[in-house]
């Protein structure tokens, strides 16, 4: 072991050959009366190398598409590469890997700094696989995947960074749908990736199965959570569809956030809520930031989450015929879709005044200078909505009160499909499915957790521009809430769940001097235009504590 932390050539050349020699011990002392001499200990020792080996995690890597389609671009020497179609690229990656026809190093020109720091991560994976064993790459996702040009591109700079390399480089390449109209897009990606024969000979080695990432955060940036939510339904099922007509099995990635609007919120309800056949005995999500804390930080509340995410699990892959909608109940939620997409969408992206009215009613601009997160609050450069990652988005309004990325569009659906079938209907549409349940419950927790009253006066820093921006927030929370309570034949949010309602209820009173302080020194600050010091790092401590306070970050 010592020879193998040192990369001696002495050393263990897997974790499987380690454990061959700890198995000998173990057998040892099952055979020689030795299970109180120390078997429980090689035992533990053996379950170890085997879930951990050399590595101890796997490291799954990620990278947008569009800067690897233009490293290899860069590669190949072509300089329209970036403006030929996605088929036309895939059937150029597909002929060059096929036929081994990839450029050497040697006969191209140096590459870019960003195409040689490209390189060096398929280099680096290739390291790890070698030295920690296969199982120490997970799988490359690719994020706004386009088409099955972007999954053959990872597969080509793989071989053009490995070239003299004996043993290829294991490892799934997994697109992540990001948008509504990606997930959209998924199951035509999906039939492209698999009909191409280059690929389809890999995906058979590793099993004959494919994961494919689903994105929470950007759906519901894009269009609203009614939106994102049928979305990412109507995605999952079509993709198993696909993958049964090539006798391919889908595991499906959640990109999950903490808040609601970016897949927070019930799990459970979501788990059993899915698709019939999207779960399959098979889970896997991300956790991030605060929730990380909240859900695992104490043993027995890590263990409590746990056993609901398995039991969850275990329940929809035994029956998960329960969760299909039938024809009509999948009119019905895309009637919804559609209402609340074009709601959301006609303000957040068709008014030109509103990106102007959320930068000065949140505290968006301190956000920003928050030494958090992994990557920069905006993608691009400019202050457009659509240039903004979802994380800072969700942030700024919970610092509000206004829980306006989890309700906006819904009230307008939700009251649409109540005059369209009737309540009678929906009801039946809730009692029946838990899909449109968590759906309602998490935007009805989302209206508990509001306070439009400290929303006012955050709004009140725009300006003359805030009352009719904060109206049409105000009617469309109202529609909401409205609307739930007729569903659910309720007299007041979440008398269904008395204990979120009653912590709510205890917590507001030490939350709202915060605001109202962080509300006075936006105001102080911004005058000063921004420069004083002093005030930004009571701002900073300000939005600290709301967050605490409310449990919610991004």
């Amino acid at each position: 072991l010592d020879a193998t932390l040192q990369d001696n050539i002495a050393g263990y050349e897997s974790a499987p050959a380690l454990a061959e020699d700890i198995s000998l011990i173990r057998d040892s002392l099952a055979q020689n009366r030795g299970r109180h001499a120390g078997q429980f200990g090689v035992d533990r020792l053996l379950c170890r190398i085997h879930t951990f080996g050399f590595h101890l995690v796997a490291l799954d890597l990620r990278q947008d598409a569009q800067l690897h389609r233009k490293v290899l671009g860069q590669l190949l020497g072509q300089k329209d590469w970036e403006e030929r179609t996605p088929q036309q690229r895939a059937a150029e990656i597909a002929r060059l890997l096929e036929h081994q026809q990839l450029p050497g190093s040697s006969t191209a020109d140096p590459p870019s700094s960003e195409a040689a720091a490209t390189l060096n991560v398929f280099r680096a994976m290739n390291r790890a696989q070698r030295q920690y064993g296969a199982r120490a790459v997970g799988m490359f996702i690719i994020s706004m995947a386009r088409g099955s040009d972007d999954v053959l591109t990872v597969l080509a700079l793989d071989a053009l960074a490995n070239p003299e390399v004996s043993e290829a480089t294991v490892f799934e390449v997994t697109p992540l749908l990001e948008t509504v109209d990606d997930l959209a897009a998924g199951p035509d990606i999906l039939h492209e990736m698999l009909s191409n024969p280059v690929y389809r000979t890999r995906v058979r080695g590793l099993g004959n199965r494919q994961t494919v990432m689903i994105g929470y955060s950007d759906s519901s940036k894009d269009s609203g959570i009614v939106a994102s939510r049928w979305a990412l339904y109507e995605a999952q099922r079509k993709l198993i569809e696909r993958g049964h007509e090539f006798n391919v099995g889908i595991n499906f990635f959640h990109g999950r956030g903490g808040t609601v609007s970016r897949g927070g919120g019930n799990l459970v309800q979501g788990i059993l809520g899915a698709p019939p056949g999207a779960v399959g005995g098979h889970l896997r999500m991300t956790e991030q930031g605060e929730v990380i804390n909240q859900k695992y930080g104490v043993r027995f509340i890590a263990l409590r989450n746990l056993e609901l995410v398995t039991g969850a699990t275990l329940t929809h892959s035994i029956d998960d015929r329960a969760g299909g909608l039938d024809h009509e109940e999948r009119d019905m939620m895309t009637f919804m879709a559609e209402q609340s997409r074009r709601k959301f969408r006609g303000l957040v992206y068709g008014d030109p005044g509103f990106p102007a009215y959320f930068r000065a009613t949140t505290p968006i601009d301190v956000i920003e200078r928050l030494n958090i997160g992994s990557r920069p609050a905006s993608r691009r450069s400019g202050e457009g909505i659509e240039n903004l990652r979802a994380i800072p988005w969700v942030f700024s309004w919970a610092q509000t009160r206004i829980g306006f990325p989890g309700v906006f569009g819904f009230g307008m659906a939700l009251c649409a499909a109540i005059d369209r079938y009737g309540i009678d209907r929906l009801r039946m549409l809730h009692a029946q499915r838990v899909f449109f349940q968590a759906m309602v419950n998490d935007v009805e927790m989302v209206l508990g957790k509001s306070e439009l009253g400290l929303g006012r006066r955050y709004s009140e820093l725009a300006g003359p521009g805030h009352s009719q921006y904060f109206e049409w927030i105000t009617e469309e929370f109202d529609r909401a809430a409205r609307c739930i309570l007729e569903l659910k034949q309720e007299k007041n949010l979440l008398d269904d769940q008395r204990v979120l309602q009653r912590n709510i209820r205890l917590r507001n009173p030490y939350v709202d001097p915060l605001h109202l302080l962080q509300i006075d020194l936006l105001r102080r600050w911004r005058d000063g235009g921004r420069e004083d010091d002093q005030l930004l790092e009571a701002l900073k401590a300000t939005v600290k504590g709301i967050a605490l306070g409310i449990q919610n970050t991004g």
